[in-house]
């Protein structure tokens, strides 16, 4: 596999991918993750205005009551365990990081709602340490070229992304991975016919 060859090629089809959760700190980017699961960046970023507004600190989320963060969230899926969740991280990082949002995977992986994926959202967009955080495009998008094996569990396909790509990458490339997968190597209905990287592609001749 020619790895400076498809570094090259999403940073000529991607030069500007970067993190489209709307945020303007670390605690909004943090609340913004947790929401994202199992939605889309777009519903998050139309709900969290409202949510940010009236809780404007991580102090203020931890003295929330849910069915409040539960009706400026509701029109985002699994919105009453999220409302939760955000909660407890809200109240957590009071109890134990002063009201802040910590700076490593260690003490970002205890807060409720947070699981590595969205720790290294965190760590890299907003304290730019060098990770390579795996969602669902990233994954498809490393198992397609060759990356990972197709049966590669998500922690494998991380530790097989930060062998192969140069650390110094990992920050940006992550973006580029997710965009190509969002806007271009689609889960269903992929555009191979202009696709740059066709013919590396392990999955080019099955019917995805």
């Amino acid at each position: 596999m020619d790895v400076a060859r498809i570094l090259d090629t999403l940073d000529q089809m991607f030069p500007d991918a970067h993190c489209e959760l709307n945020h303007r700190n670390a605690y909004e980017l943090c609340v913004a993750v947790v929401l994202s699961a199992q939605t889309t960046d777009v519903s998050v970023n139309k709900a969290t205005p409202a949510l940010f507004e009236k809780y404007p600190t991580v102090k203020d989320l931890a003295c929330a009551n849910q069915e409040d963060v539960e009706q400026c969230i509701k029109k985002i899926g699994l919105y009453r365990s999220k409302a939760k969740n955000i909660i407890g991280l809200a109240q957590y990082a009071v109890e134990h990081f002063d009201g802040e949002i910590p700076d490593t995977m260690e003490q970002l992986i205890q807060l409720p709602g947070v699981g590595r994926k969205s720790a290294n959202v965190v760590l890299s967009v907003c304290f730019g340490v060098p990770a390579f955080a795996v969602d669902t495009h990233v994954e498809r998008i490393s198992k397609r070229p060759g990356f990972a094996r197709r049966n590669d569990s998500v922690w494998d396909v991380e530790r097989k992304l930060m062998k192969k790509i140069p650390k110094s990458r990992w920050n940006d490339m992550h973006h580029k991975f997710i965009f190509f997968g969002r806007y271009f190597c689609k889960a269903k209905n992929p555009s191979c016919k202009d696709c740059p990287l066709v013919d590396i592609c392990k999955e080019k001749d099955k019917k995805i």
